[in-house]
């Protein structure tokens, strides 16, 4: 298959364009800068979408960088490089003579309110509660298409773990001195995928036809907290890990609002993923650490 991937130069793109060439697919990124086997925004935006069999969205200002401060203008940048890219690949795919068979759109288990008892599905209800879970529902209309000619997918991504990025990139040199531990109470769900799962599940949702709707992106070990995440990363690196990081300096350097993405959490099943025959390579968490910190 030709497919295009939006925001494909970062961390989980990486591994997507990676596992698709694998598979012997050919991909195109959507990105900032022009190059080999690119095209921009712009181009996208005034030239309109080039063939392809398939099309993905991973773009969006990372909300978790520790160093933006969580001021207005840079909400305005979270919401505007999701809603913005998104609307600009949907426009492309409705407008296009062949449009592509699948489109998939990656958001996040923040549409789901967090729980120290409530479980969900994909079917669950959410999205209505708060800046982040708002900001999905808008993310996910922004993908909607008219009429059915071109499948739609929505996998919504748990915190994704894997070499060299994502969230485990921020934690590693705290743990690996023995001075890692949970976040907080520790008593929060933790969702999370490794981030071979996540590139996975994309490439099922690109080639399976009978895929559609939404999915979560998340293990199906679902029930982990956060003290149970920092005890395994702990015990994968030979390292204690019981210091707790208090909520007070959290809430210090992210600011209210995103603090809540740190220290509280859902518990998130992968109901539909697993119905749409998706075989996970990493279930379990402590094989998904060995991996990433072998």
């Amino acid at each position: 298959m030709r497919v295009l991937v939006g925001g494909g130069s970062g961390f989980i793109g990486t591994a997507l364009t990676q596992m698709l060439k694998a598979k012997g697919h050919k991909v195109t990124l959507v990105s900032r800068k022009p190059g080999l086997d690119r095209i921009t925004w712009d181009e996208l935006a005034s030239s309109g979408l080039p063939p392809c069999d398939a099309a993905v969205n991973l773009a969006g200002e990372n909300i978790l960088n520790p160093l933006r401060r969580w001021n207005e203008a840079f909400q305005k940048e979270v919401i505007s490089s999701r809603l913005e890219t998104t609307h600009m690949m949907a426009t492309a795919i409705a407008k296009a003579p062949q449009p592509p068979q699948a489109w998939v759109l990656v958001t996040g288990v923040a549409y789901y309110q967090p729980s120290l008892t409530a479980e969900y599905d994909e079917d669950s209800p959410g999205g209505d509660f708060d800046f982040f879970s708002n900001l999905v529902t808008k993310w996910e209309a922004a993908a909607r298409l008219p009429g059915d000619s071109t499948r739609q997918v929505v996998v919504r991504s748990g915190v994704v773990l894997g070499r060299g990025g994502g969230a485990i990139g921020h934690m590693l040199l705290p743990f690996r001195l023995g001075l890692g531990g949970p976040i907080g109470s520790g008593h929060q769900f933790f969702p999370w995928i490794h981030i071979g799962d996540l590139a996975g599940i994309l490439v099922h949702a690109l080639e399976a036809s009978h895929v559609q709707g939404v999915l979560n992106g998340v293990a199906p070990a679902s029930a982990t907290t956060n003290a149970e995440f920092a005890r395994a990363l702990g015990a994968a690196l030979g390292r204690p890990a019981f210091i707790p990081f208090p909520s007070t300096v959290v809430r210090a350097i992210f600011g209210q609002e995103r603090a809540i993405m740190l220290l509280e959490g859902q518990k998130v099943v992968p109901r539909r993923t697993l119905a749409a025959g998706y075989q996970y390579s990493f279930p379990e968490l402590g094989v998904a650490l060995k991996e990433i910190i072998a």
